[in-house]
């Protein structure tokens, strides 16, 4: 783990004055130019949402986000960028997102055709050696957050 997490974890709990938890923390993408790109995205605040599948949670056995959670974003190399808060999550088929929610991704020209065609790749990505192919009705976390705190 690098060490700027922890120290925008402390920066992050002494200035809300919250108690202080250990927060997960990750990158975006599956690759360094993306994961980069969108946490600049994030940083410009013209990313506001992501969208792991469901059975990318299932297969990992991992925790949905719920709402109030506090995550460390960071760039590919783990260095903390900011901390966002989560606030809402719904899911929602791959066939059934809207233009308004792919514009909320903020990625591309932020069209819904730019979004599937980017997220359709990730996903066949994403679930590689799972149980699990994508299909048009797979099930799409989408997770908006907000900006709570920068590494300054």
């Amino acid at each position: 783990m690098h060490r700027s997490i922890e120290r925008i974890s402390q920066k992050f709990f002494n200035h809300s004055n919250l108690q202080q938890t250990e927060l997960d923390s990750w990158h975006f993408c599956d690759n360094e130019i993306d994961a980069n790109e969108c946490v600049k995205l994030v940083l410009e605040g013209l990313k506001k949402a992501t969208s792991p599948s469901l059975w990318w949670f299932q297969a990992n056995n991992a925790a949905l986000p719920k709402v109030g959670d506090f995550n460390i974003v960071t760039n590919w190399a783990g260095e903390a960028q900011c901390i966002i808060e989560t606030t809402n999550v719904v899911i929602v088929p791959f066939n059934e997102i809207t233009e308004e929610y792919a514009e909320l991704e903020g990625e591309g020209d932020k069209s819904l055709e730019y979004w599937k065609r980017v997220h359709w790749d990730y996903y066949h990505r994403e679930l590689a050696g799972t149980q699990f192919t994508p299909s048009e009705d797979m099930p799409i976390v989408c997770e908006t957050f907000k900006v709570v705190f920068k590494n300054t």
